[in-house]
């Protein structure tokens, strides 16, 4: 699925579940909440904190998921096509970091 077909798929599902969009500034905090579950689980699974018993068993794929869903949310409620902001972004940032990446010194 591209992304203009997951914003779609949002969408309907909003409107046959979910009854309507939650304000921006209710799924700006939704966001945050999800980005904070994302990084409780990297934090702990990848870096240096112990990992407590009731979080072992934490999907970190479905924690990405709720993170999309939400930036999928943001974006049809503010009239942003995400595939072309994204297809943008992704070739602004290939003319702009081609060099810059491969003459890093810190990542060879």
């Amino acid at each position: 699925m591209n992304i203009q077909n997951a914003q779609k798929a949002v969408d309907e599902w909003i409107k046959n579940h979910g009854v309507r969009y939650f304000n921006e500034l209710t799924n700006m905090a939704q966001l945050t909440e999800e980005v904070g579950e994302v990084a409780r689980i990297i934090s702990r699974r990848y870096g240096e904190q112990s990992e407590k018993e009731s979080d072992k068993n934490k999907d970190l794929g479905e924690e990405l998921a709720d993170v999309v869903f939400v930036i999928l949310c943001l974006a049809n409620q503010t009239g942003i096509n995400l595939q072309e902001a994204f297809n943008k972004k992704l070739d602004l940032k290939t003319k702009r970091d081609h060099n810059r990446h491969h003459n890093n010194q810190k990542l060879k």
